[in-house]
């Protein structure tokens, strides 16, 4: 029933205050579902989330952009709940762009994004979450109770969202 509401009644509203396109279009499916960078940039716009890129751009294939091609609505939606549940500034500084590691819950496969390392982020991911085993390469990682896992790289948040943590 949620889900109906959902799918009907927020684009209802959305259309009436103007916010339809790209914002409303995509909202949450039961599926995952990939999305442009047009309308992942429209919720996280929509959300006060922001993002950067070292080289100021949004093409995929490019390493130094951040782009959100192909990026799937779960870990769109999971950074908005993110947001939502700290109430802490997010800036998005990695997404679906080529340079990430390989694999199947990957950067490329739109499952991860890296987000700067503020205070705030980080004193919400300590207190909230569950500090697991180090991932294999070192670096340590907390579990949120939706099992999504986000591990300190050091000068950023690497986070692999399996889902939207409650969205």
């Amino acid at each position: 029933m949620k889900s109906v509401l959902r799918r009907v009644v927020v684009p209802l509203v959305a259309l009436l205050v103007g916010l339809l396109p790209g914002v409303v279009a995509v909202e949450q499916a039961s599926a995952l579902t990939k999305l442009t960078h047009a309308q992942a940039t429209a919720i996280f716009s929509a959300a006060g989330i922001t993002w950067s890129s070292s080289g100021n751009c949004s093409n995929r294939n490019n390493s130094t952009c951040t782009s959100f091609d192909q990026i799937n609505d779960s870990t769109v939606y999971g950074v908005r709940t993110l947001k939502q549940a700290s109430g802490c500034a997010i800036n998005i500084t990695g997404g679906t762009e080529t340079g990430h590691a390989s694999g199947t819950y990957s950067h490329w496969n739109g499952y991860k994004v890296d987000i700067s390392k503020y205070t705030c982020v980080g004193n919400y991911i300590h207190n909230t979450f569950t500090r697991i085993a180090d991932r294999g390469d070192g670096y340590p990682q907390w579990r949120s109770g939706a099992g999504n896992i986000y591990a300190d790289e050091g000068s950023h948040w690497d986070i692999t969202y399996y889902n939207c943590g409650g969205c």
